[in-house]
């Protein structure tokens, strides 16, 4: 069963939020955090992209960029950009896409649950990049940004948040970068405290949706303080680690889409004959055309889209991976046509997240910089779980969560 406790935040005032928010550190490279921050000193970037703080350039691994993260988090908190809570609070934080909101509760999530599996994930995590984010978390003695988690829908939970969410929040506003609206409350009453606690205390497993990596860093620099510390009691805020926690049913999962450069040597006629031995093909025309269900894709090839329906027999319905779109699609396609076997490392291959719309995908297949783009239908939350709880690992880069979490709304100090 879930174990988690409310914690002491540490955030900006009302006042300086918009200053101090960001995007998280994975989604953007230096020279756009650079440009992002601009001349605003109170940008989270200093901390989480803290290579911004030298010359362009400057590896994001160098020594003294780790260092730059403490001074600066250090700074705002002296300069009263960053204060703690004095009470442990749970906190609700609501974001709003497209007209559609979906609200978390912000928690410390138990580094025992992460390696004892009661915290499920479905992606495989780099070493080296797990490294840089347990060098940043030691450095700073915090999670500086928060981890996204799914847990099972909850009505007793949904009704409190409800309740919150009819309130005057205390931070509210749009972000200027994708114009999505961000809004938190503070659970400051004992009882819905002790409510929270007790209905994740029921929960068999919470789900990794995004920031695999944040949470192997902080799980791992959490039982790394456990180990190294000869009076460890386990009730250390260390063995905790700040996390989001969505209701599965609320979260947004786009397609997550391929483009490749090359046909491998093959005519765009042979490989569409070569489509046709597990797919049912179907040209649509020019238009842009979506997938419309399951084991439907849809292909951009010389000016136009063609409908991909996986024949039966080519997937196994009973198979948690193998029934999705993106093994399939792998298999089928990328691995058995056009010679592409890692995702990970093959230079052939690259991946448009949907929030960018298949007109990308055009768009740089029309350049010339592809040869074919290939459209997927979005994987579901179900059977992200299902994969989770099956213990198997999703083929990478299978999904793309929207909206992504802001950084720098709350933050978690290890030693309180």
């Amino acid at each position: 069963m879930a174990t988690i406790k409310p914690f002491r935040g540490v955030r900006p005032p009302k006042q300086w939020v918009e200053q101090v928010e960001s995007r998280p550190y994975d989604v953007l490279d230096s020279e756009e955090a650079r440009a992002e921050a601009g001349d605003n000193e109170k940008s989270l970037y200093h901390i989480i992209k803290p290579e911004i703080n030298f010359e362009p350039g400057t590896s994001e691994y160098d020594p003294r960029v780790y260092q730059s993260a403490v001074e600066h988090f250090q700074m705002f908190q002296e300069r009263g950009w960053l204060v703690q809570d004095p009470e442990e609070h749970y906190y609700i934080y609501a974001q709003t896409m497209n007209g559609k909101t979906q609200y978390g509760l912000v928690v410390g999530a138990y580094v025992n649950d992460y390696l004892t599996g009661v915290i499920k994930k479905h992606e495989l995590t780099r070493r080296d990049k797990e490294e840089d984010r347990m060098k940043h978390v030691r450095v700073c003695n915090a999670n500086i940004e928060p981890v996204f988690f799914a847990y099972p829908d909850n009505d007793t939970l949904d009704k409190l948040i409800m309740r919150y969410a009819a309130t005057t929040p205390e931070y509210d506003f749009i972000a200027p970068i994708d114009g999505f609206r961000h809004q938190l409350w503070v659970v400051s009453g004992a009882e819905d405290i002790a409510a929270i606690t007790a209905e994740f205390a029921k929960m068999p497993s919470l789900y990794i949706a995004d920031g695999h990596h944040r949470s192997a860093a902080a799980a791992l620099v959490g039982a790394e303080k456990a180990q190294n510390n000869p009076n460890h009691t386990g009730t250390e805020e260390y063995n905790y680690f700040m996390a989001v926690c969505f209701q599965a049913s609320q979260l947004t999962i786009l397609d997550y889409n391929r483009v490749v450069k090359d046909l491998n040597g093959m005519s765009s006629e042979a490989f569409l004959e070569a489509l046709g031995h597990n797919f049912e093909v179907a040209c649509q025309g020019a238009e842009i055309y979506h997938p419309q269900r399951l084991h439907e894709f849809s292909l951009y090839l010389d000016g136009l889209w063609y409908s991909l329906v996986a024949k039966t027999g080519t997937y196994d319905d009973t198979d948690p991976i193998g029934v999705l779109d993106v093994d399939i699609s792998s298999r089928l396609i990328l691995d058995q046509l056009l010679g592409i076997k890692d995702l990970r490392s093959d230079k052939r291959i690259d991946f448009v997240g949907g929030l960018r719309g298949l007109g990308e995908l055009k768009r740089r297949v029309d350049s010339g910089e592809m040869r074919m783009a290939l459209a997927l239908y979005p994987v579901t939350m179900q059977q992200i779980m299902d994969i989770a709880d099956s213990g198997k690992i999703m083929p990478p880069k299978a999904t793309w969560f929207e909206p992504k979490l802001r950084s720098g709304l709350i933050i978690h100090k290890l030693d309180d």
